[in-house]
């Protein structure tokens, strides 16, 4: 049986990002095309720094695939730096020795892997931290991300996102139009909040500051069973909240209605199951969905939805407080290019790694070498879902 897994690798002004996927059956349509729109969407948003002027990123497929179709084998990305031509960083990021490096970075920044990072690899310098803790690496994970999306929609699995907050300015719209959130600034529902949103963002950029908020994605399609109690680490919502927390800032995640559930008696936020006279599109229906999709560790047949908190991004123009790297006395930390805000961004990351921990636990409880195999084994499952005699 195929294991889904992925890596990547490089850093932000290396000659470029490279990522590869394992445990994609064969027949998966994927394109470069399919893949560029998606690190598109993760370029966009209001309050987004000057690199998203320079890169226009784009993946190139360099094994796997053939006439647009996975092959069933290891599939790599190489993604280029394109900022790697300015302000001289083949010097500065050389993989050669030279005779005249750069002067050491000594000043940590707070919020910041710096510190924590030089000490845990014994570096004197913070640009190799810096470098590979850079949320440049997402954009690979994006890439990766556009794959197992194409992947899930064989089996009707589908992704969307939106912002919930930014800074103090909330949505408040339920009523949600996807068509508005995904042409909004700002990636969220509504008109009025969006024009608060980026005058938030304005004040912050005056205030020389950054700015966080809450994001949230949803798999729409998910059929029952996907995740297992059986090992702590085999629930599915302990692998999304994993998946989550990774992404550069993120502090939080609620999976469903948490938050209100934890301030609500019990008996006001339960999924009551319908009787099969009330189902509608598929077997064991709900009247609400307070649980997010996931029970007991397993997806229940309904839309996951996941929320994050995203802190302010701690690279702020103000130079704050420090200690040198090298001498232990005061200092004022350096400031390295930025965004002033990218809870926008941050959602599209969000659905890509939504997206890798779906694909990996549906290969898991499906399998197949051939994407008509997995369908097929899709297919018998869901045929067998109903009353249990």
């Amino acid at each position: 049986m195929n294991k889904f897994r992925f890596l990547t690798a490089g850093e932000s002004h290396g000659k470029g990002l490279i990522a590869t996927i394992e445990g994609i059956p064969a027949g998966v349509q994927v394109t470069e095309a399919m893949i560029r729109e998606q690190l598109a969407r993760r370029q966009r948003g209001y309050g987004r720094g000057k690199r998203q002027q320079i890169e226009t990123d784009y993946a190139e497929i360099m094994t796997g695939v053939r006439y647009g179709k996975t092959m069933g084998t290891p599939i790599a990305l190489l993604i280029e730096n394109a900022d790697r031509k300015n302000a001289n960083w083949d010097h500065r990021m050389s993989i050669e020795d030279v005779d005249d490096p750069e002067p050491a970075m000594t000043t940590p920044r707070p919020g910041h892997a710096d510190l924590v990072g030089t000490q845990k690899f014994n570096f004197t310098d913070i640009r190799p931290v810096l470098e590979r803790a850079s949320a440049r690496e997402t954009t690979a994970r994006v890439a990766v991300g556009a794959v197992a999306k194409s992947f899930l929609s064989e089996i009707g699995i589908q992704f969307r996102s939106r912002v919930i907050s930014i800074g103090s300015v909330a949505d408040e719209n339920n009523d949600i139009d996807w068509d508005f959130v995904e042409n909004s600034e700002v990636h969220v529902s509504s008109k009025e909040a969006e024009t608060a949103m980026i005058k938030e963002i304005d004040n912050a950029k005056e205030l020389h500051d950054t700015l966080g908020g809450i994001f949230e994605v949803r798999a729409q399609g998910v059929p029952i069973g996907l995740g297992s109690y059986a090992q702590w680490n085999t629930r599915l919502d302990s692998l999304i909240a994993q998946a989550m927390l990774s992404i550069n800032a993120v502090k939080g995640i609620e999976i469903g209605d948490a938050w209100h559930a934890a301030r609500s008696l019990g008996s006001s936020v339960q999924d009551i199951i319908l009787p099969k006279n009330k189902w509608k599109d598929s077997t064991w229906n709900r009247e609400s969905n307070y649980a997010g999709g996931i029970e007991g560790g397993i997806s229940n047949g309904q839309d996951v939805v996941v929320r994050s908190a995203i802190k302010p991004i701690s690279t702020v123009t103000q130079k704050l407080p420090t200690a040198d790297l090298s001498t232990g006395k005061s200092a004022t930390s350096f400031y390295e290019r930025s965004d002033i805000c990218v809870v926008p961004s941050a959602a599209v990351i969000g659905e890509a790694m939504l997206a890798l921990v779906l694909a990996q636990e549906a290969l898991l409880k499906f399998g197949g070498d051939s994407i008509e195999e997995f369908i097929r084994n899709y297919k018998g499952y869901v045929d067998s879902l109903g009353i249990k005699k």
